[in-house]
């Protein structure tokens, strides 16, 4: 069949673009769903130099506002994608919330930590940004790198060999791939193509509803995210509360509210404009007649799940296909587009610069852990026995158990030694003389930071790796930090030498120089 391959329009969110022109069926990763991973991970490759297709079985974007919390780390991600002023000019902080009861206002109930910005972290607390939103904005970003979708494109199967990927399409026709990328949701057809099971749990029984409606002028504020918990009860106590509760929280830049309400008693939720009309009335003082418009609806169970296996062959899953979250928390996202940022540089790697295909295996070494971690958090988070703190900002991840970390020192006679970053740690901002150090890692490149030393350096793949040297960087001590293009160190050490070592032991010889 025919592929229809379409740029990024404004307009309307619940506008899909509708243009059409030829797609080669060749490529050398095929991405498997438009959502917030597969979209992140074709900016990356596309800024790579690697040919990359995305292909969404949708006629268009997703319409909703349902993964509508971005976390600090996340926003560093999207800083290194050039998308980061795009997505703060669209979203705003969440409000503080306000606890409802018979009609009457209880007082605020503040759901997040609100952290400072400092040295180390520019990016403090989560922003909100309707998911619709975030899509569009990293849509736009892929036309400009010079990538498209092919919308209304569904892949029913998955054949491999030894050289690449066929992926067959509804209606008849294939694509072919070197590696295919499942970032097709939690119902993933690639992944139940492939056999590969999902291990998790149903973390609430009851069915809930979201919904992205607009509410009658006066009928409530947008200054507090609105929370209308059973009788006798606390939103703190998340489902342990039992019985049915709404929440209406105010999407920045727009009219629209989100709505999630829960049912329970055997009810499932009616998703027609009438229903979700019924739903805020019945468990809000609003009347039905105060929803006057209902913008996308959808229901989902809070389930916590993730794939036995992250990799099969030449097929790799990331997002949703991989793990799936409660939304408490609003890990979701998050973790999916860190799985598109860590994947990304490593196909890159091995498609652009010819590193060891064994370098793909880490991806499942590193992210199916992080997904792990983050699963048992949303699930906490949902049960009411852990708040949102500093896990849910994702800064303190970290690979250090990863075959890619290693330190061959760790310089314990300076101040900094207790403080200083680790080998697989994030590696933090910091002033980097009339800058910042964000600034030099940003783009698809490593970055060996020299800090207060004068040791000679191996050559370098100047196509790959950049170095910065500078006498000082707290709070990174002194000697030799490599750093990856994700933003995590991968190598600390003194000399030459061990960063030869290091380079040959990882299946990352390839940064060494070709000269």
């Amino acid at each position: 069949m025919a592929l229809n391959s379409v740029k990024a329009t404004g307009g309307n969110p619940q506008e899909s673009p509708t243009a059409e022109s030829p797609v080669t069926p060749t490529t050398e990763v095929l991405v498997v769903g438009a959502g917030p991973t597969g979209l992140t991970l074709a900016c990356d490759l596309a800024r790579r130099g690697v040919r990359a297709l995305v292909v969404e079985r949708a006629a268009g974007l997703f319409p909703g506002s349902r993964g509508k919390g971005v976390q600090p780390r996340t926003l560093e991600v999207f800083d290194d994608l050039g998308v980061a002023g795009a997505i703060l000019a669209a979203g705003g902080a969440p409000p503080v919330g306000m606890v409802w009861q018979g009609g009457e206002q209880q007082g605020e109930y503040r759901m997040f930590d609100e952290p400072e910005p400092t040295d180390s972290a520019p990016y403090a607390g989560p922003v909100l940004v309707p998911q619709w939103r975030t899509q569009e904005i990293l849509y736009a970003r892929l036309t400009e790198l010079g990538g498209s979708v092919a919308f209304g494109t569904e892949v029913t199967g998955i054949t491999q060999d030894a050289d690449g990927v066929t992926a067959r399409l509804a209606g008849g026709g294939t694509v072919r791939a070197a590696y295919v990328v499942a970032a097709d949701g939690g119902r993933s057809a690639v992944r139940r193509a492939l056999g590969i099971g999902m291990t998790g749990e149903t973390v609430d029984p009851q069915p809930m509803l979201v919904a992205d409606i607009r509410i009658a002028d006066g009928a409530l504020d947008r200054n507090n995210w609105h929370v209308f918990p059973p009788p006798g009860t606390h939103p703190s106590e998340g489902a342990a509360s039992g019985g049915d509760f709404a929440a209406i929280c105010p999407l920045p830049g727009i009219a629209d509210f989100q709505l999630v309400a829960r049912f329970t008693g055997g009810a499932e939720p009616d998703l027609s404009p009438d229903g979700v009309r019924e739903a805020v009335a019945a468990r809000t003082h609003l009347a039905a007649a105060d929803v006057t418009e209902v913008r996308w609806a959808s229901d989902f169970r809070p389930r916590a799940a993730l794939a036995d296996t992250f990799r099969a062959g030449r097929v790799l899953l990331a997002g949703d296909a991989a793990h799936v979250h409660s939304p408490a928390g609003g890990q979701g996202l998050n973790t999916s587009v860190q799985d598109a940022y860590n994947l990304g540089w490593k196909l890159g790697a091995v498609l652009r610069h010819g590193a060891d295909a064994g370098l793909l295996d880490t991806y499942e070494e590193e992210r199916r852990a992080v997904a792990a971690r983050m699963l048992e958090l949303s699930t906490r988070i949902h049960h009411g026995t852990d708040r949102r703190g500093a896990a849910t900002r994702q800064l303190g991840l970290g690979y250090r158990d990863s075959s890619l970390s290693l330190d061959t020192s760790l310089d314990t006679s300076t101040a900094t030694s207790d403080t200083a970053p680790r080998a697989g740690d994030r590696a933090p901002d910091a002033p980097l003389g009339a800058g910042r150090l964000f600034d030099a890692l940003r783009g698809p490149h490593f970055t060996l930071l020299a800090v207060a030393t004068d040791a000679e350096l191996p050559p370098l793949n100047g196509e790959m790796a950049r170095v910065r040297r500078t006498a000082d960087c707290a709070p990174y001590g002194p000697g030799l930090h490599l750093i990856r293009p994700d933003g995590y160190i991968a190598w600390t050490g003194q000399d030459e030498e061990g960063l030869r070592k290091y380079l040959t032991s990882t299946k990352l010889e390839v940064l060494g120089s070709r000269a």
